[in-house]
């Protein structure tokens, strides 16, 4: 389990011991602290009793303003100068990566540059498994270049990679209960889903120990196949659904023709399954209970509490 590690303090003004005990915990700076991973990870933060200052990153402070027990803090990727201002202070930087495809490799190179220029001391980053190439994935190098920047900066890094989010399963699921049908791509390869709650626990954890250059997948407690996950979803639901194989021709044109746009059937579905074959997402690790201290949520935990979602 990640803790912080107390600092004693000789003082003869103290009690009998002469031991005054001083708490010194660093200032921590949550970016992306608006979108749902990143308000997580200050909450589970809060949760846990962090005793330093914590500040909350992001572009629209507005959708923070309910969250207490943070110092929110106005910040844009896009704007080094305000950047540097807005990491004032701050010692540890969780860089959550932006949903900006196609300009995240720059934005993340701009954060890097104001967090060397702000004196940040540690950087930890949410990757992606196995960004590096090849990659069917169209915007792992975004992600692997980034984590190539945050090692080039010379600042200690923690790299979390982490899997997909159990939760994606709910854009599609759904649809494919209702039709009995689920056309995949994937031939079988399995996916070390992860749930959102789980990433942000791992990256609150990491936050909690000095970063030691190290690069960690975070993952469920095991790697699952389509099949395996509508085996669950039909015994949640009592709605059977038949995976069917295709190619990832006959899956691009079966989505599109469903009026899904474009750019999410060639950059998330057709990709996501071709990935899997590949076996680039069949990984199952320990690093939720590594760094946080307790074991991560399977698919079907996660299913059952969307239950309902499923079943509409």
């Amino acid at each position: 389990m990640a803790q912080v590690t107390n600092v004693y303090v000789v003082s003869k003004r103290d009690n009998q011991f002469g031991v005054h005990i001083v708490t010194t915990q660093p200032t921590l700076f949550i970016s992306g602290a608006g979108g749902k991973l990143g308000r997580l990870v200050v909450e589970q933060l809060l949760a846990r009793g962090y005793a330093g200052k914590i500040i909350a990153g992001t572009r629209d402070p507005s959708k923070l303003a309910d969250l207490d027990g943070v110092e929110v803090r106005q910040a844009d990727f896009a704007d080094v100068d305000g950047l540097v201002k807005a990491l004032a202070g701050a010692d540890k930087l969780l860089l959550i990566s932006t949903d900006q495809l196609g300009t995240r490799l720059e934005n993340h190179t701009r954060a890097i540059e104001a967090a060397k220029r702000a004196g940040i001391k540690e950087i930890a980053y949410t990757s992606m498994p196995a960004p590096e190439q090849p990659s069917a994935i169209t915007f792992a190098p975004e992600h692997f270049g980034t984590e190539e920047a945050i090692k080039a900066s010379g600042i200690p890094y923690t790299i979390l990679r982490m899997a997909w989010y159990t939760e994606n399963l709910l854009g599609s699921l759904p649809g494919s209960l209702a039709s009995g049908k689920w056309y995949s791509s994937a031939a079988g390869g399995r996916t070390g889903y992860v749930s959102r709650i789980d990433c942000a626990r791992a990256a609150a954890g990491a936050l909690l120990v000095p970063a030691a250059n190290k690069t960690y997948t975070v993952t469920g407690p095991a790697a699952v196949s389509n099949a395996e996950i509508a085996a669950i979803a039909t015994r949640l639901t009592g709605k059977p659904v038949e995976v069917v194989e295709v190619d990832d021709a006959s899956l691009a044109a079966g989505a599109k023709a469903a009026g899904v746009p474009d750019f999410v059937v060639d950059n998330f579905i057709v990709a996501f399954d071709r990935n899997a074959r590949e076996g680039k997402v069949d990984l199952a690790t320990d690093a939720v209970e590594t760094l946080w201290g307790t074991k991560p949520e399977s698919v079907e935990a996660v299913l059952v509490a969307y239950k309902a979602a499923l079943a509409a």
